[in-house]
This record gives C-alpha cells, sequence and structure tokens, in this order.
C-alpha cells in the first residue's frame, strides 16, 4: 500500500545511484523512508559533483591526449604538491595496502555463508533456499569464528587461506544505515558518518599521516580518481602505464627537449615539470618493462578482464619499488536485484582468480603487500521473487595477503529475529575499525595517526585480531 504522507522520488534521481534497480522503495524499509533518502541522495549528488570539479583546481584536469609529451602531461595534469618528492627514498615504506571496492553491494551471506544452525543456516534455509550453496563445497576458514564457509567461487585463493592470510570480517558496515548506494559509499569513501566525516576521503588523510613519498605513493588503477582519495595528498590516476608514458619513438630525445624547455625555471612551474618528467621517464620504463616481460612469458598470466589488468599494472609498480603506498581498484556489477546465483559466481571467480594471480606476480612483495575487498552494504536476508537480494545494511569485508591473521574475525550476533535489523544483516562490526587495523600494521601509523583517519572514532584499543 502506498504511504500517502511519502513524497514522490524526484525524476532522475535513480539513473544516478544505481541504473540496475528501478524501484526507489528500495532505497529505504518504508516508502516513506525511501523517498527521504531518494531527495536528499539527489542533494548530495548534486553537492559532490560541484564540490569534485572544484577542489582539486587543476590536478583534477582529465588526461591530456595526442602529442609526443602526452605522458608528462598526464602526470603534469594531476601533479604532486612540493611536499611530494619523485626523489624521496621508496624502499623506506613499510608495505603496500590495495582496496578494491566491490560497487553495487556485494551480497555477504553468499560470500561467506553460516554453514551451521549456531551460525544462522537454518534461518538462511528458511529464507533465500535459492541463494544458498551447498555446505558441502563451501571453503574452509581455520581461524576465529568457527560455523562460516566461503562461496566455492572464491577456489583460486586456497592458497592464501592455507597460509593463514586470508581473513573474512562478517556483518561489516558503515556507521550510515543506508540502503542508497551513493550515501553508503560516500560514507564509506569519507571514512565516517555525515555528522563526524570530512570532506576529504579516508585514504587521502592516510596518506597525510604517512608523511612525503613519491610521485606514485597513491595510486588509483582507473580511469577517475575515487572518494576515497580525494583531498589534497595528490594521488595519480594510471588507467594504464602506456597512458603515462611519452608517445613517440624517441623518447631519449623528447626527454631532453622537454627538459630544456625547462631549464633555469624556478618555483611551483620547474619544481612540476622536473617531477613529471621524472615521474613519465619511470611509467615509460615500466611500460617498456611490462610488455617485455609478459611476451617473454616472464610474468604469470593474468585472466583477460579489466580487473586484472588494474592488479597487474599495480603489480608491476610495487615490483619496482618506486613507492606505492596505497593502490585503489573499483569494480562494478555487485547490484544483484535478480538472478544472484548465475552472477555471483562469475564475478567471484573473476575477482579471485585476478588476486590469486596479482599476489603470485608479486614474488617476494606479497609479504609487504595486504589487499582490503569491501563493499558499500550487504544485501538482505530474504530473497526476492527475481532470485535475487535487495539492499541490506551489514555486509562482508576480506582481507588478505601480509600480515594478516587468517580465519573469520569480528563479533556474529546470528541471525535470530530479535538480531536483525529491519530484516538485514546488522553491523555488528563497524568498517572503520577493520580499516584502521590494517593501515596500522600495514603502513606503520600510530593509534593516534589512526584516530587522525578516522575523526571522532573512539579507535584506540579496538582489534578484531584481522592483523597478525
Amino acid at each position: 500500500m502506498t504511504d500517502p504522507i511519502a513524497p514522490a522520488a524526484p525524476d532522475g534521481v535513480l539513473a544516478s545511484l544505481h541504473p540496475d534497480c528501478p524501484d526507489w522503495r528500495r532505497l529505504g524499509p518504508t516508502p516513506r523512508d525511501a523517498a527521504v533518502r531518494a531527495l536528499g541522495a539527489a542533494v548530495e549528488i548534486d553537492a559532490q559533483n560541484r564540490d569534485q570539479q572544484w577542489s582539486k583546481g587543476f590536478t583534477r584536469r582529465r588526461l591530456i591526449q595526442g602529442g609526443a609529451a602526452v605522458g608528462v602531461a598526464s602526470i603534469a595534469s594531476q601533479l604532486v604538491t612540493s611536499r611530494v618528492s619523485f626523489a624521496a627514498n621508496a624502499a623506506a615504506i613499510p608495505g603496500t595496502l590495495i582496496v578494491v571496492f566491490l560497487r553495487g553491494g556485494m551480497d555477504g551471506l553468499s560470500v561467506l555463508q553460516p554453514a551451521s544452525a549456531a551460525t544462522g543456516l537454518n534461518v538462511l534455509a528458511g529464507k533465500r533456499s535459492r541463494l544458498l550453496s551447498p555446505t558441502s563445497k563451501l571453503l574452509t576458514l581455520t581461524g576465529g569464528l568457527a560455523g562460516f564457509g566461503l562461496h566455492p567461487s572464491l577456489a583460486a585463493l586456497k592458497p592464501l587461506i592455507a597460509a593463514g592470510r586470508f581473513a573474512a570480517i562478517p556483518a561489516v558496515s558503515t556507521p550510515d544505515v543506508s540502503r542508497s548506494h551513493f550515501q553508503a559509499q560516500d560514507c564509506l569513501e569519507r571514512g565516517g558518518s555525515g555528522e563526524t566525516g570530512t570532506g576529504t576521503g579516508w585514504l587521502d588523510r592516510v596518506l597525510q599521516q604517512s608523511g612525503a613519498g613519491t610521485t606514485f605513493r597513491a595510486v588509483a588503477s582507473s580511469s577517475r580518481l575515487p572518494r576515497s582519495l580525494v583531498g589534497s595528498n595528490n594521488a595519480v590516476v594510471v588507467p594504464d602505464l602506456s597512458e603515462m608514458s611519452l608517445d613517440t619513438d624517441q623518447p631519449a630525445a623528447t626527454i631532453a627537449a622537454l627538459r630544456s624547455l625547462y631549464t633555469g625555471v624556478g618555483g611551483p612551474t620547474g619544481l612540476q615539470a622536473s617531477i613529471a618528467l621524472g615521474a613519465s621517464v619511470t611509467a615509460s620504463a615500466l611500460a617498456a618493462r611490462e610488455k617485455a616481460d609478459i611476451e617473454a612469458n616472464r610474468r604469470p598470466v593474468y585472466p583477460a578482464n579489466s580487473f586484472a589488468g588494474d592488479l597487474r599494472t599495480l603489480a608491476t609498480m610495487i615490483s619496482a619499488n618506486i613507492g606505492v603506498r596505497v593502490g585503489s581498484i573499483d569494480v562494478g556489477g555487485w547490484d544483484m536485484h535478480t538472478d544472484l546465483i548465475g552472477d555471483m559466481p562469475t564475478l567471484l571467480k573473476s575477482v579471485a582468480d585476478g588476486l590469486s594471480v596479482f599476489f603470485r606476480d608479486l614474488g617476494a612483495k606479497a609479504d609487504t603487500t595486504t589487499v582490503v575487498v569491501m563493499s558499500e552494504f550487504g544485501r538482505r536476508m530474504e530473497q526476492n521473487d527475481n532470485a535475487g537480494a535487495d539492499h541490506g545494511h551489514g555486509g562482508v569485508a576480506l582481507v588478505m595477503g601480509g600480515g594478516v591473521r587468517g580465519g573469520v574475525r569480528g563479533r556474529w550476533a546470528g541471525l535470530g529475529p530479535s538480531v536483525l535489523d529491519h530484516g538485514d544483516v546488522p553491523g555488528t562490526n563497524d568498517y572503520r575499525t577493520v580499516l584502521g587495523e590494517v593501515v596500522g600494521k600495514r603502513l606503520g601509523l600510530t593509534a593516534s595517526q589512526v584516530g587522525q583517519v578516522f575523526p571522532g572514532f573512539p579507535i584506540g584499543g579496538l582489534r578484531l585480531g584481522v592483523m597478525r
């Protein structure tokens, strides 16, 4: 029945929030709540568009296309500040954090499925029987909470699981309870609720606390800068190494000519030119090395998809010791209102296959590289009529790689009627606790510094045991 006092959702809001979700009422538990959230999201979308357009000044320009110096222009258009020197000591970094954002709302109950009556399997059997994996096919995680199993499509990650380098955190959530993709993603990428968050992204604040580094200390392996890296500590957007390289058959001569143009030039312009030229030379060398290694079969073969290509780019840069501290990758397609049982295995296998090759490709660098896989929210416990699941709250986070303490970590309250949040898995584990522990251990931040990354959140002393 229609709520007589629920305002109508504004035109165009739903297309912006999530094109695969045509029913705006799914933004909230009731039509009234959903309409209010839709109206609020429309305002936030407009504000974010304006903020992203102007907040970075010239550093937000598109990559310049064409010309012999395309690589230099690409770097210069998103150049780091004077506090970040290309000549900084790359060897001094304690490791690298890679954040993989699965956009759309990954179904946590499919990825990390309760596999015993104690954890809620019987409840799930009555509410989402079409979406369950047979318990005999689930992958076993040893350590931490018992009674869970991983989706069988993650089988490529078995070496990490067996080595105790794979952790899963159930019932993880942002502090804001929102079923709007935009609002939940914005909250997660800011690293706080609307009341306690800031205008910068949480990864930008990680960089602020980490101190100066190289031009490549923060890399977004995508076509745009993610919200988590927006701020004053500039990150480099690298959709492909070749796009940062010198587009010329005479790179040495081109560099010499460009250097001569800036000889004697001081101030910000000279500094920017020097950093851009150095970074573009590095990118050119890396692109050539990557191409030669692939042709000579010196690197493991990655799957033929864009996610795997992004991982290969990051592996090339990490292995080259150019000071990559933070990397970011976005993967879409996780808003599974329909045919979840068909789409989920395909996408999970793609993620697992890519990450498996990535860690093998890193070699010894795998010991100091940690990957966090996360999504803005989970799905509802009950299946819908289209063999899918609608927007929920608590989801799952996956942490893997160097320094990880394997197993199922965090708190789990079960799936009883008194536990559920309007039919959703409650958020018993805050994302900031997970991320704070990871950046503290992997990137060497102190408790005080982690507190600056997540302002207003009492992170001191909070640990889930995800990291060793």
